[in-house]
């Protein structure tokens, strides 16, 4: 069934357009030409009524029945054949008076009239089935000067001018709206080319974007398309975020292989044992060996995409507060986790063990005795807060330890890139991280913005 569906769009919507008008324009034809009938034969009946009135007007009674004149006003009963036709009749159902355009008719015919006398202030209108007439029965009550007579005037009327009427009504009818529905499916062909008008502008920016002519996907669309412009270009961005990562992670490589490397080279000129320089090789190996795992490890992250799940923060907290523990023993830290119980990351878990990871190692690296974790609710996200009780950063100092490759304390053990790696995994996901002081501790502060996902 899908197969026999157009891949189109507008296809789709004008066929269903050709397939549901016609529809409604034949239903539309069966109730307007239902209604017309109905009118018409009111009208007849209307007819039939006012013909038995003027034939009351015109009559006589000379003590035995009723008499009309020769010339009657309505030419329709002088005329044979005309197709209306008038009869009198008493209650013993005898005939008394015909029309002349009753001549021709079947004897039958006027027997089958004479049949049914309704009663006094009863009125029959009915079509005969086996001949093509309305009949319409008027009892009239004649009051003489001894005695009351009881009298039947019938009208016939045949069917042949509401049938061409009609004729005439459905062809006039199915003209004009076969003439709409050329009109209103053509009208549709163009809506919907106007209304899908915003899909091909979406496709030509696209093929602007593939063609390298264009980053994102500009200009006003209309509020239906703009969420799915709105999250392309935001996937567009992810993507963009991503390959500026690989390529910081392969000049970061670069860069840091270059030491472990001069070192090598540099002892090749240098007259050492065999022992002394495969000790140095084998050491300078393994150092590049952990460099190049830690960018791999970075550059195989899942950056804050499509299908993230939610994370919960704090045993991930205590995890990390564990190990770091056991690092630094022999400073004795304390490591309060005041995370929620509730706090959710929604994102890649190794994204948040990386960003808790740096964040609390650099607290525990500068921290005195204590390190504190906690977390805030914010409208649009999760608010994670990291505060040591070490020498803090000074506010001119706070945006510089951020920028990749920058250290404030060089007497410590570093490459300055820990902070960077935050910034840029929080980046990707649209989030932020700020430096101040910590009130409490009276150290630095890391207060890390963690979005919702939407």
């Amino acid at each position: 069934m899908r197969r026999l569906l157009p891949r189109s769009l507008k296809s789709r919507l004008f066929l269903a357009s050709l397939i549901v008008l016609p529809l409604i324009m034949v239903v539309a034809v069966v109730i307007l030409q239902r209604a017309h009938y109905d009118s018409l034969v009111a009208s007849e009946r209307s007819q039939a009524q006012l013909q038995v009135y003027l034939l009351l007007g015109l009559a006589e009674f000379d003590g035995h029945g009723l008499n009309l004149p020769d010339m009657l006003p309505e030419p329709g009963l002088s005329q044979p054949g005309s197709g209306v036709y008038a009869f009198i009749s008493n209650d013993r159902r005898e005939l008394l008076w015909q029309s002349d355009s009753a001549a021709l008719l079947p004897a039958e015919l006027i027997t089958s009239t004479l049949q049914s006398f309704p009663q006094p202030g009863q009125v029959i209108f009915r079509y005969l089935e086996t001949e093509p007439f309305y009949l319409l029965q008027y009892p009239v009550i004649w009051v003489g000067s001894n005695e009351e007579r009881l009298f039947k005037i019938s009208v016939l009327r045949s069917d042949e001018r509401l049938r061409e009427q009609m004729r005439a009504f459905s062809t006039r009818l199915w003209g004009s709206l076969l003439g709409v529905l050329v009109l209103a499916l053509s009208m549709q062909y163009l809506i919907l080319r106007w209304g899908l008008r915003p899909l091909g502008r979406l496709a030509a920016d696209l093929r602007r974007i593939e063609k390298g002519e264009a980053d994102s996907l500009s200009g006003h669309y209309p509020r239906e398309v703009q969420p799915v412009t709105d999250n392309l270009n935001q996937l567009l961005l992810t993507e963009r975020q991503q390959r500026e990562r690989y390529r910081n992670t392969l000049a970061d490589l670069a860069h840091s292989l270059k030491t472990p490397l001069a070192v090598i080279h540099g002892a090749s000129g240098e007259k050492l044992s065999a022992e002394a320089y495969r000790s140095l090789v084998e050491e300078q190996s393994q150092r590049m060996n952990q460099i190049v795992q830690y960018q791999l490890s970075r550059a195989v992250k899942t950056r804050g995409g499509l299908a993230a799940r939610p994370v919960d923060v704090r045993p991930l907290v205590q995890r990390i507060a564990d190990v770091l523990t056991k690092v630094y023993a022999e400073k004795g830290l304390r490591i309060d986790n005041d995370v929620a119980q509730d706090a959710q990351f929604q994102g890649d878990e190794r994204d948040l063990m990386e960003l808790m990871g740096n964040l609390m190692e650099n607290a525990c690296k500068y921290g005195h005795q204590w390190v504190r974790i906690s977390s805030c609710p914010a409208r649009n996200g999760l608010l994670l807060f990291v505060e040591d009780d070490g020498p803090g950063v000074l506010p001119t100092q706070a945006k510089v330890i951020l920028e990749r490759g920058q250290r404030i304390d060089t007497s410590t053990s570093g490459q300055g890139i820990g902070l960077a790696v935050v910034v840029d995994i929080l980046s990707s996901y649209g989030g932020a991280l700020e430096v101040d002081s910590s009130p409490e501790l009276q150290g630095a502060r890391f207060r890390m913005m963690l979005p919702t996902l939407t």
